[in-house]
């Protein structure tokens, strides 16, 4: 029986800090981070240069990497869906070449899926399928002259199998292409999920022979291979994907569910023989985190979070929404507050068992407010974040989060970075604009708020096509109307641009005739500390806060909180008793034979409260009385 909200609340006030802090802020979290190499070639693409990919895939097709090579031309054909100029160069100079025949042939598949989307049957319309089979009819012999051009490539049949899923092959012509691929690497996880994928009830199979077949891979998978994971995706497909019984199903127990635990089980020891913030491990381990929660597994989820690191997955977390890095960050945030219900208000918080190492570069924010430092600090002083202003103009102020090793109970588990997360607090019921902008090493992006409202939001990514022009067309009219521009067109282009965010920023912030960003920005976490005139707005308690407000007048910027004010005997005395009224009130209102949920829970909040200003008084009058004592001599 769970706890009542009001019995956990203080749980999760006084342990969601502790809990989950060891992992990578959320800013840093990245959505299919490309590897070096990878994100060379996808930058070169978008730019128009097929050259780092042609030596990449070649790279891979000498020493005989395929599940590498599965990888790479499947984020290359993405990249080519909405760009293929740099693809169409390629196969004009080397119409032979194997890699690009390879990288065209998942292209073609991409496009017809593209047009069908992922809804169901039900949901997609008769032009819609005749458009799909139509591009998978025209895409069978580009596949085949991939395979043709390199007879040892087990990537081809990859590519066939996802092929024969939609064109509804029958199960002879699936089996000929399962032979080709197992002939080639029988233990070639891309091959196998795509079977697994016809095998599944949903499209050619049924439960049982996917979860057969997943099993037996599994089983005479070599010792670390990602095979050991397969029976998970099966269990993920029949647990989450596949439809709900029909209300006319007779009740009893799963017959799959032992298998779907047994699977969990196994990944579990898959994911235990690879490293924190594997790359190569983060595809199974954010479907095990999933998988795990589903069954209420909190510190088993949390721990493979860990595990996950900053390497966050499209799927299996696109499944529950439009932008998945939410999703995820969402879904982690929400396993923190359940690891803290769980723990005993005066216990402590389960110790991690690994040590996430992820090292991916600090993330970067800054905000360019169009209003007075004295303004903006007037405005923050109840936002719950430490922020460091600067003058950029005579009308405009940068604003930066200061790190905290504290941070405030009401922002610690927001999934938005500090600076976003008071931006949309200090601009509410403000008249001046403030956009917010950050960087981290895949990307750069920006939010514009007034009065307390994201009003437009966008990220440019190295790695990634062009985004939709008519998004884009949308967030440059909003930023148009709010910065008073006239033609909202030069906008667009600077927001559908590819291939470097950082200038790509900056060259917003000019047609938006905003000042440029501080030096450093980018290259460490803090760069308003060099500049003249930095002031630093100390985060404030929310009564402290609002005695500040009705205090200060406007104009200044606020002064830091006060000291320590000596307390008497007579103020510690009346708060000790307090406590000593109030403790013994809950023992007895919990233990006693007539017990009152209301009274007694209520003596209990008053006891905690009373016991943390005691604390926190104890605590400041050490420090102050540390500070003040004389040095030795």
């Amino acid at each position: 029986m769970r706890l009542p909200f009001l019995f956990t609340l203080p749980r999760v006030l006084r342990h969601s800090a502790a809990i989950g802090a060891d992992l990578p802020p959320d800013e840093a979290v990245v959505l299919d981070a490309p590897d070096a190499a990878l994100r060379t070639a996808l930058t070169s693409a978008a730019e128009g240069d097929h050259g780092p990919a042609r030596e990449l895939l070649a790279a891979t097709r000498e020493h005989t990497q395929w599940e590498l090579r599965d990888g790479y031309v499947s984020r290359l054909a993405e990249a080519a869906l909405h760009n293929p100029g740099w693809l169409d160069t390629w196969l004009a100079e080397s119409p032979a070449d194997p890699d690009a025949a390879l990288v065209r042939a998942d292209l073609c598949t991409d496009r017809a899926w593209e047009i069908r989307t992922a809804e169901r049957a039900g949901h997609v319309s008769r032009d819609q399928f005749q458009a799909f089979f139509a591009l998978l009819e025209d895409a069978a012999p580009v596949i085949g002259r991939a395979a043709e051009l390199n007879p040892a490539d087990p990537v081809p049949w990859r590519i066939a199998l996802i092929h024969a899923v939609g064109s509804q092959a029958p199960r002879e012509v699936f089996d000929g292409y399962w032979a080709q691929a197992l002939a080639r690497d029988p233990h070639h996880f891309g091959c196998h999920a795509a079977a697994l994928q016809y095998l599944c009830a949903k499209w050619h199979g049924s439960h049982e022979e996917m979860f057969g077949f997943a099993e037996s891979a599994a089983d005479t998978a070599p010792p670390g291979s990602k095979l050991h994971a397969l029976p998970l995706f099966a269990a993920l497909e029949y647990a989450v994907l596949s439809p709900s019984p029909s209300p006319g199903a007779p009740p009893g127990p799963d017959p799959y569910a032992p298998r779907v635990a047994a699977a969990v089980t196994r990944a579990l020891d898959l994911s235990a023989a690879y490293e924190p913030g594997s790359h190569e491990a983060a595809g199974f381990r954010n479907h095990l985190a999933l998988m795990l929660l589903r069954t209420e597994r909190w510190d088993e989820g949390l721990e493979v979070f860990r595990g996950i690191g900053v390497h966050a997955t499209k799927y299996p977390w696109a499944y529950f929404g439009d932008d998945p890095r939410q999703e995820f960050l969402e879904i982690r945030s929400g396993v923190r507050i359940h690891v803290a219900t769980r723990t005993p208000f005066f216990g402590r918080p389960p110790q991690p068992r690994t040590s996430p190492a992820w090292a991916p570069g600090a993330p970067c924010a800054v905000a360019i407010a169009a209003a007075r430092p004295a303004d903006v600090a007037q405005a923050a002083l109840m936002c719950g974040v430490s922020l460091r202003t600067a003058p950029a103009t005579a009308t405009h102020t940068y604003v930066e989060a200061v790190p905290e090793t504290r941070p405030a109970k009401r922002s610690v588990l927001s999934t938005e970075d500090p600076l976003t997360t008071a931006a949309d607090n200090f601009t509410t019921g403000e008249k001046w604009p403030t956009l917010v902008l950050r960087r981290t090493p895949e990307r750069c992006g920006f939010t514009l708020f007034l009065k307390g409202r994201p009003l437009a939001a966008h990220e440019w990514n190295a790695t990634s096509p062009a985004p939709d022009h008519t998004a884009v067309t949308t967030t440059a009219e909003a930023l148009s109307r709010t910065f008073a521009l006239t033609d909202p067109r030069p906008l667009v282009h600077i927001l559908r641009s590819t291939g470097n965010p950082p200038r790509h920023q900056s060259d917003l912030l000019a047609a938006l005739s905003l000042p440029p960003l501080p030096p450093g920005f980018g290259d460490r976490p803090e760069v308003l500390d060099t500049l003249p005139d930095a002031r630093l707005l100390t985060r404030r308690g929310l009564l402290a806060g609002m005695r500040s407000t009705m205090t200060t007048q406007d104009g200044e910027h606020p002064s830091a909180p006060d000291g320590h004010e000596p307390r008497s005997p007579r103020w510690w005395l009346v708060r000790v008793l307090a406590l000593l009224l109030f403790t013994a009130s809950a023992v007895r209102g919990w233990l006693g034979p007539d017990v009152s949920p209301a009274g007694a829970t209520t003596v209990t909040i008053s006891a905690l409260y009373v016991a943390a200003r005691l604390t926190g008084a104890w605590r400041q009058r050490r420090r102050t009385v540390g500070t003040a004592a004389p040095a030795p001599e």
